[in-house]
């Protein structure tokens, strides 16, 4: 089994190399930029080199970077078994990753309605619709006659980053007030799905 570069050896020193890396990616996707490895050694002043020893490609730079981007679930380890409850904690934690990586999230939506993509954005990578889904997973055993796929899209669809960019810079409202719009959205449908 291989050793990890760094645990071996100069751990101190290792472990501020990595926290420059850090520190300058979240520096470049706070201008706009999504870096390559490349470009954040670069800001870094690291040698790219350096640079892939801890981080081998862009995707493992961006889960450092936003170690959510390789999360499956959201909820704690005693999540609750009713889906409200448990859609109420996942919400709680898919707004204060948009406004935490709100600039950042604003880059990576732009980047992925510039033509030339062919594929998303390492940060745009749908996986809130996981997340969600992982919620309202009681209701597949309680209410089979529930698409939650298709519910976890349209939960998604009214409470992501695009909703709450639309709500702060269209409709006027604070943040605050915008997370609260969102969460009362997750609600409104969940109930409607429910009450259908």
């Amino acid at each position: 089994m291989a050793i990890p570069y760094e645990i071996t050896g100069r751990r101190s020193q290792k472990a501020r190399t990595r926290a420059a890396l850090i520190a300058a990616t979240r520096a470049l996707l706070g201008q706009g930029e999504v870096p390559t490895v490349e470009e954040a050694a670069s800001a870094a002043d690291i040698s790219r080199t350096t640079a892939y020893r801890y981080f081998p490609n862009q995707r493992a730079l961006l889960s450092a970077v936003r170690p959510e981007i390789e999360q499956v679930s959201l909820l704690p380890d005693t999540a609750p078994a009713d889906p409200t409850a448990r859609l109420e904690l996942v919400m709680d934690q898919c707004i204060r990753i948009s406004l935490e990586w709100e600039p950042e999230l604003r880059t990576s939506l732009r980047l992925s309605l510039e033509s030339g993509h062919d594929e998303a954005p390492v940060l745009r990578g749908g996986r809130a619709i996981g997340w969600i889904e992982d919620a309202l997973a009681p209701l597949r055993q309680t209410r089979p006659d529930i698409d939650v796929k298709r519910l976890a899209i349209a939960i998604r669809s009214a409470t992501g980053i695009e909703s709450l960019i639309w709500l702060v810079d269209v409709a006027g409202l604070s943040r605050v007030d915008a997370a609260d719009t969102l969460r009362g959205n997750a609600r409104a449908l969940l109930r409607d799905a429910l009450g259908g």
